[in-house]
C-alpha cells in the first residue's frame, strides 16, 4: 500500500466505489466533499442529505452508541471502499543517491582530478624514451616491470575515493534508515479510543475506519475527519489547518467538523468517523505536498539557471508548506518528522540556532581548510621552482618538445604530492565523527528510555545549564493518593472509617466524585497480584476514585444510573477555570451541579459547609480564612494538593441560564476538602544532586499551589532551606516582569530568573515567558541553554522554544510529543540526566577524535611539505597517506566516538558556547606529539639509512622501486599513530589512558585490527603502497618507537599548561557568531560554510539577475511614478532567499545585507550602500 501513487489510489478507489456504492448510504467522493463545508453550511447540508447526524451514521451501518460491530469482514469491506487509515510516507533516498551526494565533496573532485590525469599519463608512452637529454627523468633504474607499475597510483587513489565515499553514503543510509524505524515505533505506540460492539476499546491509529465512533477527549490529536454527534464543551484548536489561532466551539446543532491534525484544547465527546488517511483534509494536503514535491525537483532542475526568482519562491512556498505540514501531521508519517535532514532544516524553522558543536566544529573545518590549501600551494610551487631551477638552469638543459610528456610526468607527480598534503590537512574524518558518535548515542539513549527524535539536541542536552521541570509525573510518581480529608468540621489525618462519616455527606461525596469526573477514568485490579489497582485517565480524578473506593463505597454503580448520556451539562476543567462542574436533571425536575477543583479557588464561591450531622451551616469569608490557615496550608505544608468538592441545588422552573458561568459557579455548599498526595519519585533527588553537581540549575514550574510546590522542591533537593532562593506564583511572576503598560520587560525577568527555582499556579503562557526569558538573557556571559520538560498541549510553545524539549512518553499528548525533541519513555526525571551524561559524551567523543586528528594532521602536512622541499619528492606517498587518512578518519572515528559515558562526565560544568573547542590542554597534547614524532620521522629520513645500514631512498628516479628506508619511515608513522590513539582517549590531562579500554569492544578491534592491516600492507603491498618487506629486527624498532608515544604522553601530562600561556585555543564560537546574519530574517535558510562555499555559483546567478529585476523594476517604477518603496518591497519578497532587506528607510537609502555571502563581505554589505555587495 505504502508503495502505491497517490493517483492510482484514487482510480482504485472510484472503481471500488462503482461496485460497493449500494452496500454504504454514501460514497467516498460524498463524504470527501461533506467534509470541505464547514459550520452551518455543513449542518444543512447533513439535514437535507441525511437527515441528522442519526441518519448518517444509518447510512454508513453504525450506531451512535455502540459503535460499529468490528468484525474482521466488516472492517476489512470499509478500508476497501473508504481507504486506510495510513498517509504514504515519501520515498527515502536511495543508496545511489547518497553516493552522488558524498561525491560532492570539494577535496574528492581534486583527488579524482588528480588521479584521472595520472592514470592518463601512465598510459601515454613519452616518444623521447631513449632520449637521455631529457633531465633525469630515464635513469638506469628503471626496469621493465616499473613501467607497467606507473597506473598503480592512479588506480589506488580512485580505489580510496570509492571507500571514502561509500562509508559516508553507507553511514547516511543507515542514519535515514534508524529514523524510519523511530517513526515507525512512534506510530505503533498512537492509540486512539473507539466504541466498537458497546465496548470502549484503545486501537492504534492506523486500525480506525469510516463508520467508527470515536471519544474525543482534551488533549487529543484527532486521528481523522468526523462529525461530532455528542459530548459537551468541546474546543479544538484548528490552527494547524486555518491559521486561526482562537479556539474553536464545536456543537451538534452549529459546527460538528472536527479535522484531522487539529488539537482537542477542551471538553469531550464523540464523533463519527466520515474519512481517513489520503482522503482526510490532512491526508489531501500531504498528496498535494507530495505531488508538488516532484514537480518542483524537475522545475528547480529547469528554473536554477534560467531565472533565479523562481527557485526563490519555491522555496519560500516548500518552506511554509514544510512547516505547516509539520503542524498538521504529527507523529503520522515520516514526511511529518524525519523525513530527511534537508526537509528537516526546512520544516524545523523554529530551531534557527545550529547546536554548538557544529558551530564550532564548521568554524574549525573551515580554519583548518584553509591552512592545508595554502600549505598544499606552497609545497606545489616550491616543487615546481627546484625542479624548473635545476633542470634548466643549473644544468642548462634546452625543453625539447619531445621531452615535453616527461616533464608533464614530472608536473603531475608534484601535483598529486601537493594534493596528498592536502587532504591530509582536510579532516574529513569529522562530520563522519560526529555522526557516528550521534548515531552511537542515539541507538544507547533508546536504552536508557529517551527517544531521540532530531539527532543534534542529544549534543545540545550536554551544554544544558538550566532544566524547566513539570512537576506532577516527571518528578512525583503521578500515582494520587488521598491521605487526608476534612469532612464534617473534622480534620482526618488519614483516611477515616466510613462510620465515622455521616450517611448524607458520604452518599453526596461518592455521588459527586463518581458523576462529576470523566467517565473515561477508572481504577482497574492490578495486572500482577499484590500488585497496585492500575489507574486509568485522570490521575487526580484516579486518587478521588480511590478515596471513594477506601471509604468501602463503590462508584460504578452510579455511573451505570446516570450514563454519560444522561449529564445535563459539563463545565470541562480548564487551566482558566481551574475547576470542573456537571450538572444532572434529578428525578423531581430540579437540577444539582457538583463541583470539583483547586480548592482556594473553589472555597471563594462556597457560602455553606456540610457539619458533623451533615446538615448545610452557613461558611462565611472569615470562616474560609481560618479553614484556609487550619486545614490547607497545613495540607500544602507537607506537599499535599488541596482539592474541594462541593454542589449546588436549582430549582426546575426558571430554568437557570447555564451560559452565565460566574452566576452558576457561586453560593456553593461545600462537602469536603481532600488532600492528595504524589509521592516524589525514590530516584528523583540523587539525579537532582547530580544536576546541580554537573552545573545544572534545576526549576520546577507547576500548576500546583505554592506551599504544595516548596514542599516538594524542598523534598526533591531543588531548594535547600536557608538558601536564598525564590519561589513565585503566576500571578506574582508577572506582576514583576510587567512594565506599566503591561508588557514584558527582559531587564525585569533578568532580575528574578537567576534566584527563581519554583514557579506555582503558573499557566503554560508563564512556562513559555519563562523559557524565553532565560534563554535570551544577556546578563551572564554564557548564553544560557534550556531545557523544558512537557505533557499538556499547552506546553508545545515552551518545548518548541526551549533549546531541548523533552515530552512524556506515557502521560504525555501527541501535541507535546511532536514539538519535542526526545521523548522519555518511562517519564522519569532521572532519565533526563543519562541524556546529559550522554550529550557531554558526545562532545567529550569529538575532542578526542579531534586531539587525535590534528596531530596526524600537523605531522604529516610538515613531513610531506619539508620532505618535498628538500628531497623533492615526499616521503610519505599518495597511497600510503591515504591509508594514513583511513585510519585517522574512519577507524578512529568510529574508536573514540563509540566511548561509553561515566559518572565523571557528571562532576564538571557544562562548556558552554563560547569555550573552545580545542583547549589548552589538547592543544598542548597536540604539539607535543607532533614534536616527538616529526623528531622522530626527520631523524629517520636524513639519517635513517645510516642507522639500519640501508640504501638511502631519497632522490630516487621517477619509477624506481619502493625503498627499504622510506618504507621504515611509513610504517613508523603508522605505528606512532596507532600508540597515539591510545593517548587520545583522555582529554583532561589524566594519566591513566588506559582506564576503562576494556569497556569499548570497538576500540580494542580496531587498533588490533588496522595494527594486523599495517603488517599485511608493509609485508605483501609492494608496488601500490610503496613499501618493501621490512625484517623483524626493523619491525621491533618501528613498534618501540611508537611504544615511546606512550611514555612521551606521560613526560606531557607533567607539563602543567598554567605555564603554557602563549598556546592559543581553536573553535571557539564568538559573542559576535552567536546570531548569525542569516538569523536576522526568519526565512532565510541556515547555511554552513562548506555550502556556502558550493552554492556561490548559484547566487551570483541570483545576484545578477536580481540586480536587473531591481533595475528594471526601479525604471519601471520611476515611469509609472508609483512609489521606489513599493517596487523595493516586491523586491524584497524575491530577494529573501539570498538577501536580506534590512533596512527600507527612505528611498535614497536601501541596505541589502547579504544572508550568504562570505562573513567578510556580509560586513560591507551591510554598511549600506547597495553597490558595495562585494561579491566574492
Amino acid at each position: 500500500m505504502g508503495d502505491m501513487t497517490n493517483s492510482d489510489f484514487y482510480s482504485k478507489n472510484q472503481r471500488n466505489e462503482a461496485n460497493h456504492a449500494g452496500e454504504f448510504g454514501c460514497t467516498l467522493q460524498e463524504l470527501r466533499s461533506l467534509m470541505e463545508l464547514r459550520g452551518t453550511e455543513a449542518v444543512v447540508k447533513i439535514k437535507e442529505t441525511y437527515g441528522e447526524t442519526e441518519g448518517l451514521c444509518r447510512h454508513l451501518k453504525t450506531s451512535p452508541t455502540e459503535g460499529l460491530a468490528g468484525t474482521a469482514a466488516d472492517l476489512e469491506k470499509r478500508k476497501l471502499i473508504f481507504g486506510k487509515n495510513f498517509i504514504p510516507p515519501k520515498k527515502p533516498k536511495t543508496f545511489i543517491q547518497l553516493v552522488w551526494e558524498a561525491l560532492q565533496d570539494v577535496t574528492l573532485i581534486i583527488l579524482e582530478i588528480a588521479a584521472i590525469i595520472s592514470l592518463g599519463l601512465s598510459f601515454y608512452q613519452p616518444p623521447g624514451e631513449g632520449n637521455e637529454g631529457c633531465g633525469t627523468a630515464t635513469g638506469g633504474a628503471e626496469d621493465e616491470g616499473e613501467a607497467e607499475a606507473g597506473w598503480i597510483e592512479g588506480a589506488a587513489i580512485l580505489l580510496s575515493v570509492i571507500c571514502v565515499v561509500l562509508v559516508t553514503a553507507f553511514n547516511d543510509w543507515s542514519k535515514e534508515k534508524q529514523f524510519r524505524g523511530l517513526q515507525s515505533r512512534i506510530e505503533q505506540e498512537q492509540k486512539f479510543t473507539v466504541v466498537r460492539g458497546g465496548q470502549v476499546i484503545q486501537i492504534p491509529v492506523a486500525e480506525i475506519v469510516v463508520g467508527d465512533i470515536a471519544q474525543v477527549k482534551y488533549g487529543d490529536l484527532l486521528p481523522a475527519d468526523g462529525i461530532f454527534i455528542q459530548g459537551n464543551d468541546l474546543k479544538i484548536d484548528e490552527s494547524s489547518l486555518t491559521g486561526e489561532s482562537d479556539q474553536v466551539r464545536k456543537s451538534v446543532d452549529k459546527d460538528p467538523m472536527l479535522l484531522s491534525g487539529t488539537h482537542v484544547m477542551e471538553g469531550s465527546g464523540r464523533m463519527l468517523v466520515t474519512a481517513v488517511g489520503v482522503n482526510s483534509q490532512t491526508g489531501i494536503i500531504f498528496t498535494l505536498l507530495g505531488a508538488g514535491g516532484e514537480e518542483e525537483e524537475k522545475k528547480d532542475k529547469k528554473g536554477k539557471m534560467q531565472d533565479g526568482n523562481m527557485e526563490n519562491s519555491q522555496n519560500k512556498a516548500k518552506q511554509q508548506d514544510g512547516a505547516a505540514a509539520m503542524e498538521m501531521q504529527p507523529l503520522k508519517s515520516a514526511e511529518g518528522g524525519e523525513g530527511d535532514d534537508k526537509d528537516k532544516k526546512k520544516s524545523n524553522m523554529h530551531k534557527k540556532e545550529k547546536s554548538v558543536l557544529q558551530g564550532k566544529l564548521t568554524k574549525l573545518a573551515v580554519q583548518i581548510g584553509k591552512a592545508g590549501l595554502v600549505m598544499s600551494a606552497i609545497t606545489v610551487i616550491i616543487l615546481v621552482l627546484y625542479f624548473a631551477i635545476d633542470t634548466f638552469v643549473v644544468k642548462k638543459k634546452q625543453w625539447l618538445p619531445e621531452c615535453t610528456p616527461v616533464y608533464v610526468q614530472y608536473f603531475v607527480k608534484f601535483f598529486i604530492i601537493g594534493v596528498t598534503v592536502l587532504v591530509v590537512a582536510v579532516p574529513e574524518g569529522l562530520p563522519l565523527a560526529v555522526t557516528i558518535s550521534l548515531a552511537y548515542s542515539v541507538k544507547k539513549m533508546m536504552k536508557d528510555n529517551n527517544l531521540v527524535r532530531h539527532l543534534d539536541a542529544c549534543e545540545t542536552m550536554g551544554n544544558a545549564t538550566a532544566i524547566c521541570s513539570d512537576k506532577t509525573g516527571t518528578l512525583t510518581t503521578n500515582r494520587m493518593t488521598v491521605v487526608q480529608a476534612y469532612i464534617g468540621d473534622v480534620h482526618y489525618k488519614e483516611i477515616p472509617d466510613p462510620d465515622s462519616v455521616p450517611a448524607k455527606t458520604l452518599e453526596l461525596l461518592v455521588n459527586a466524585i463518581a458523576i462529576n469526573s470523566a467517565y473515561t477514568t477508572k481504577i482497574l485490579p492490578p495486572e500482577k497480584e499484590g500488585g497496585l489497582p492500575r489507574q486509568v485517565g485522570n490521575k487526580t480524578e484516579c486518587g478521588l476514585l480511590g478515596f471513594v473506593l477506601d471509604l468501602k463505597q463503590d462508584y460504578e454503580p452510579v455511573r451505570t444510573l446516570i450514563p454519560e448520556e444522561k449529564l445535563y451539562k459539563v463545565y470541562t476543567f480548564n487551566s482558566v477555570r481551574k475547576s470542573m462542574s456537571t450538572v444532572i436533571k434529578m428525578p423531581d425536575g430540579s437540577f444539582r451541579m457538583y463541583s470539583k477543583g483547586a480548592s482556594e479557588i473553589v472555597l471563594k464561591k462556597c457560602s455553606r459547609i456540610l457539619n458533623a450531622a451533615g446538615e448545610p451551616r452557613i461558611f462565611r469569608p472569615r470562616d474560609r480564612d481560618e479553614m484556609v490557615k487550619k486545614v490547607i496550608e497545613p495540607m500544602a505544608c507537607d506537599g499535599l494538593r488541596t482539592i474541594c468538592v462541593a454542589f449546588r441545588d436549582f430549582n426546575s422552573s426558571p430554568e437557570p441560564d447555564w451560559d452565565n458561568e460566574n452566576d452558576i459557579l457561586s453560593d456553593l455548599t461545600c462537602i469536603c476538602v481532600v488532600g492528595i498526595e504524589d509521592p516524589v519519585r525514590p530516584e528523583v533527588p540523587e539525579a537532582i544532586r547530580k544536576c546541580q553537581r554537573a552545573g545544572i540549575t534545576v526549576r520546577m514550574v507547576t500548576g500546583d499551589n505554592i506551599n504544595t510546590a516548596r514542599a516538594i522542591a524542598i523534598k526533591c533537593g531543588i531548594i535547600h532551606p536557608g538558601e536564598d532562593f525564590l519561589c513565585l506564583e503566576g500571578k506574582e511572576f508577572n506582576r514583576r516582569i510587567r512594565n506599566e503598560k503591561g508588557e514584558i520587560e527582559q531587564e525585569r525577568i533578568d532580575k528574578i530568573w537567576p534566584k527563581l527555582r519554583v514557579l506555582a499556579r503558573s499557566s503554560p503562557t508563564d512556562k513559555h515567558t519563562l523559557v524565553k526569558g532565560i534563554i535570551d538573557s544577556t546578563q551572564v556571559e554564557q548564553r544560557q541553554v534550556v531545557a523544558v520538560t512537557g505533557d499538556g498541549t499547552n506546553d508545545g510553545p515552551a518545548l518548541k522554544k526551549a533549546d531541548v524539549g523533552f515530552a512524556m512518553g506515557i502521560a504525555g499528548t501527541d501535541v507535546a510529543k511532536e514539538a519535542s525533541d526526545i521523548i522519555l519513555t518511562d517519564d522519569n526525571f532521572s532519565s533526563i540526566v543519562k541524556a546529559v551524561m550522554w550529550g557531554r559524551n558526545v562532545y567529550d567523543s569529538i575532542s578526542k577524535f579531534l586531539q587525535f586528528q590534528l596531530t596526524v594532521n600537523i605531522v604529516a602536512v610538515i613531513v610531506a611539505f619539508t620532505g618535498a622541499c628538500i628531497t623533492q619528492d615526499s616521503p610519505l606517498k599518495a597511497v600510503q597517506m591515504l591509508w594514513v587518512n583511513l585510519i585517522m578518519d574512519t577507524f578512529a572515528s568510529l574508536a573514540l566516538a563509540t566511548e561509553p559515558p561515566t559518572e565523571a562526565l557528571l562532576l564538571r560544568k557544562p562548556y558552554g558556547r563560547n569555550k573552545p573547542l580545542i583547549s589548552r590542554t589538547m592543544m598542548k597534547n597536540i604539539l607535543g606529539h607532533a614534536v616527538y614524532q616529526l623528531t622522530l620521522i626527520f631523524t629517520l629520513l636524513f639519517v635513517g639509512e645510516k642507522m639500519f645500514k640501508i640504501d638511502s631512498g631519497r632522490n630516487a628516479p621517477l619509477h624506481s622501486p619502493p625503498s627499504e628506508h622510506y618504507t621504515i619511515i611509513f610504517n613508523t608513522f603508522v605505528m606512532m599513530q596507532l600508540f597515539n590513539e591510545i593517548n587520545a582517549r583522555k582529554i583532561h590531562g589524566e594519566r591513566n589512558v588506559f582506564d576503562g579500554i576494556f569497556r569499548n569492544p570497538i576500540f580494542c578491534t580496531i587498533v588490533l585490527g588496522t595494527f594486523a592491516i599495517q603488517i599485511v600492507i608493509v609485508q605483501f603491498g609492494g608496488k601500490p603502497f610503496s613499501c618493501s618487506p621490512l625484517q623483524l629486527d626493523q619491525w621491533m624498532w618501528c613498534v618501540f618507537i611508537g611504544l615511546g608515544e606512550l611514555v612521551w604522553g606521560q613526560v606531557i601530562a607533567t607539563i602543567p599548561t598554567s605555564r603554557l600561556k602563549f598556546l592559543k585555543e581553536a573553535g571557539r564560537l564568538t559573542e559576535k557568531e552567536e546570531v548569525p546574519e542569516e538569523e536576522l530574517n526568519e526565512d532565510v535558510e541556515e547555511i554552513d560554510h562548506a555550502e556556502r562555499e558550493l552554492r556561490r555559483g548559484q547566487i551570483l546567478w541570483f545576484r545578477g539577475l536580481n540586480r536587473i529585476q531591481t533595475q528594471i523594476e526601479v525604471v519601471n517604477t520611476f515611469k509609472s511614478g508609483t512609489s521606489f518603496q513599493g517596487a523595493l518591497r516586491r523586491q524584497s519578497s524575491v530577494t529573501s532567499q539570498t538577501q536580506d532587506v534590512t533596512n527600507i528607510s527612505s528611498p535614497s537609502h536601501v541596505s541589502l545585507s547579504n544572508a550568504l555571502s562570505s562573513p567578510t563581505s556580509t560586513s560591507a554589505a551591510a554598511a549600506g550602500h547597495p553597490r558595495r555587495e562585494g561579491i566574492p
